[in-house]
């Protein structure tokens, strides 16, 4: 039996530089069990390879795409018996939300030495905190877990920057700023394409309760996380209607600076605002024609006739490295 398996995706952006000093820590540390993937289509014979060792923690080192397929995996596979241990998320690859939410920023080094801390302690059971999953469903595929997904321009803006902006070799935050100054640029004088990222498209968001809204939007997030790039805040006059936060923003100048004004008040969801629609719900379905939804990194298209359906798990355990 392991206290802590370690799960590495080599291929990650952190990692193409700190795996070697991930191995040594881990070669120091017999009580780490360490499994490497070369691509995420290897992440589930590697969970049920950890499920043989029994952990306490399972350890995610690498991007929100690889948490995102290995929570798939803890909680759709079965290999656990139903109830797998909790997760711990390494700060890793270029956004890093997962982790930022549950408290591990800067070195991943650092953040595995803490949870070697926590359970050499005995301190574990004070640190599990439990957070809810994003189950998306497409198609009659298999759901897939996260806890982040970004959609309508902010999709198209993501993927801009990846496939425009990161071949540059500018670093992380300089090619987000770079890729938000472009987005808001084409937003403001009703420019898209070419050089600069592509116009929003139309798009339906259907809640269970609260109906459903239709049109052109700059920015959809759905999200579990607490802790966000954007200072999102629940609030009684919204309601508690359900654990996911939808924040959808329509693609016009006014209601994107609203929606900026009141992040920076930190009075999001506090009040209603003209083109700016923040629910809660626990099924959120999305439909458009050829439209772009990013979940933990990964892409899915929603299209018409074929709606993703977004719907909430049970809360699940994940291990918060902040003291």
């Amino acid at each position: 039996m392991a206290s802590v398996a370690l799960l590495s995706n080599p291929r990650s952006t952190g990692n193409r530089a700190l795996l070697p000093q991930v191995r040594e820590y881990c070669a120091a540390h017999p009580d780490i069990f360490h499994y490497e993937v070369e691509d995420v289509g290897q992440i589930g014979e590697a969970i049920r390879t950890i499920a043989l060792v029994s952990p306490r923690i399972v350890a995610i080192n690498g991007g929100d795409g690889t948490v995102q397929a290995a929570l798939t995996e803890l909680y759709s596979g079965g290999h656990f018996g139903g109830s797998p241990p909790p997760v711990a998320v390494l700060p890793n690859g270029k956004t890093n939300l997962i982790a930022l939410d549950l408290g591990a920023d800067g070195d991943p080094i650092k953040a595995l030495e803490r949870v070697i801390e926590l359970v050499e302690t005995g301190r574990l059971e004070d640190h599990v905190i439990q957070r809810q999953l994003i189950s998306l469903d497409r198609d009659g595929a298999r759901p897939v877990l996260g806890m982040f997904l970004g959609g309508a321009y902010l999709a198209d803006v993501m993927l801009y920057c990846r496939n425009r902006i990161y071949p540059l070799g500018l670093p992380n935050g300089i090619s987000h700023i770079l890729a938000a100054i472009l987005g808001l640029f084409s937003i403001i004088f009703g420019l898209g394409g070419g050089r600069l990222p592509p116009k929003p498209q139309t798009m339906t968001v259907s809640l269970i309760r609260q109906g459903e809204f239709k049109g052109k939007f700059s920015l959809l997030i759905v999200t579990t996380l607490e802790k966000l790039l954007l200072n999102i805040r629940t609030s009684e006059s919204h309601g508690s209607n359900g654990n996911m936060k939808l924040l959808a923003t329509d693609s016009n100048v006014g209601a994107l600076f609203r929606m900026l004004g009141a992040t920076w008040r930190g009075t999001l969801g506090q009040r209603a605002l003209a083109g700016v629609h923040f629910e809660q719900g626990d099924e959120i379905r999305i439909e458009g024609e050829r439209s772009n939804v990013i979940l933990d990194g990964e892409i899915y298209e929603a299209k018409h006739g074929m709606p993703i359906i977004l719907t909430s798990t049970p809360p699940v355990p994940f291990l918060r490295l902040a003291a």
